[in-house]
């Protein structure tokens, strides 16, 4: 599986707004990115259509932009999913890789309680690159049966381990005390290639 070598990653690029107070964001500011839920029916805006954010859009969220003096403020947008601290580049300024292990790994946490198909599948093929990275140690599987549908269907769930300080990378313990749990979607080689490419529009863009 070579394409999940990616060293590190981005996500869709800044709007350069605040989202709290409508401020333009000045280069060089310190602001928060953040993720959040999109609210059924929203409109769709014309500024931000970029692949990023339409594959973001296909999962259920969005990108916000937060000033630090709104975000320590106590201001947080509403469905918050995730967040990270970076700064606003300089024009023509080389494009930066910001987005390190620990946001995709809190990214995997928050999906624990997904249902929707896109969202369950997004999750996998993320768990499977934090295990090409090796940060996360499979440990087997159990079959747990579920209602989809109205159907009673049973579902592989992976028991997976993290590394207790993932900023030691792969030569980290394991932590002794936590195991997550992600369901095999069964993708066939396609269905893995074409999130794959989903993912990688969401984390790659350019800022």
């Amino acid at each position: 599986m070579a394409q999940f070598n990616t060293p590190s990653y981005e996500i869709p690029k800044t709007s350069g707004r605040c989202a709290s107070t409508g401020r333009e964001l000045a280069p060089g500011e310190p602001y928060y990115a953040a993720l959040v839920d999109l609210p059924e029916n929203a409109p769709v805006d014309e500024q931000s259509k970029d692949k990023a954010a339409e594959a973001l859009r296909a999962l259920g969220m969005c990108r916000l932009d937060v000033s630090i003096e709104a975000w320590e403020g106590g201001y947080r947008p509403e469905g918050l999913f995730g967040y990270w601290k970076s700064t606003v580049p300089q024009p023509n300024e080389k494009k930066k890789l910001f987005v390190d292990d620990s946001i995709l790994m809190n990214l995997l946490e928050r999906l624990a309680d997904a249902t929707e198909p896109d969202r369950l599948a997004f999750r996998y093929v993320l768990a499977l690159i934090m295990m090409r990275k090796k940060l996360l140690r499979y440990d087997g599987k159990e079959i747990r049966t579920a209602e989809v549908d109205g159907e009673q269907v049973e579902q592989a769930w992976w028991a997976l381990t993290p590394k207790l300080d993932l900023a030691k990378g792969p030569l980290g313990k394991w932590h002794p005390d936590v195991v997550l749990h992600v369901m095999d979607p069964n993708l066939d080689e396609s269905q893995v290639e074409q999130v794959t490419q989903q993912l990688g529009d969401i984390l790659q863009a350019e800022l």
